[in-house]
């Protein structure tokens, strides 16, 4: 049987980065996956959009599709935008929707590597203040889950660890570097939460001005890339179970005339 295709709704931006980081992202989980065609569509911005995607796979003949939203977190774009948009797709198309990426330990390893990139290595945890700097939302089940990653993070050794936001809500980077300062941490590192350069990303590193390190946002990291394909194989297996499951619902159970 044909694998479904892999959709990776991005959400776009003005930014000519965005779109190129998106792209490495995609044909890495491409390369890592030969056998699964991997399309990518953007809700906003960029082109192609999620809807022109969804019609030329229609006109290829596909049937199956799993839509996977590249978002780290269960915000609005995840609960409302990319469902509805998924919604008006041509009507034979059969769209499995894939979780969104975070959290999970791959993004951990990929803040690591970047951290790492930028010239922190293990035995400097115990001395620095890591900021866990992410786009921020009004969704207080995305901020709950920023929060319990910088509690993850303290437990690796981190001197102290704390979340910040480039919008929606409080602390700013900038001030989550000051009240590490205020704390006597000597170092401090920023580590930002996003995917890919853009608007808030640079709100991210200017409020960093103040701190002695600014990790590159997690990007096409090859971490993101198998952890793309994670969540695709993660949809598809649940859509087995729920296959199987109904099977055996609907079969005619065998007894006596």
């Amino acid at each position: 049987m044909r694998r479904p295709v892999l959709l990776v709704i991005a959400h776009g931006s003005r930014d000519p980065r965005h779109a190129a980081t998106v792209d490495a992202l995609v044909r890495q989980a491409r390369t890592l996956r030969p056998g699964v065609r991997v399309e990518t569509g953007f809700l906003d911005f960029n082109a192609p959009s999620v809807p022109q995607v969804l019609r030329r796979l229609a006109d290829d003949g596909i049937r199956d599709v799993v839509a996977l939203p590249l978002l780290l977190n269960r915000a609005f774009h995840a609960k409302a935008d990319i469902p509805a948009v998924l919604g008006r797709a041509p009507a034979h198309l059969d769209i499995r929707l894939a979780d969104v990426l975070g959290p999970s330990p791959l993004l951990l390893a990929t803040l690591e590597r970047r951290l790492h990139e930028a010239g922190l290595g293990p035995a400097d945890k115990s001395s620095t203040g890591l900021v866990l700097a992410s786009a921020g939302s009004t969704d207080p089940e995305a901020i709950a889950v920023i929060a319990e990653i910088a509690r993850e993070l303290r437990h690796t050794g981190w001197c102290a660890v704390r979340p910040a936001f480039a919008s929606a809500a409080l602390p700013r980077t900038e001030d989550a570097v000051r009240e590490l300062r205020a704390m006597g941490v000597r170092r401090v590192a920023v580590a930002p939460y996003v995917i890919a350069p853009g608007f808030l990303p640079d709100r991210i590193a200017r409020g960093a001005a103040e701190a002695d390190v600014l990790a590159q946002v997690l990007g096409a990291a090859p971490e993101l890339a198998h952890l793309l394909l994670l969540r695709y194989d993660e949809a598809r297996a649940r859509d087995r179970v729920a296959r199987s499951r109904l099977s055996r619902s609907s079969a005619i159970p065998c007894g006596p005339a």
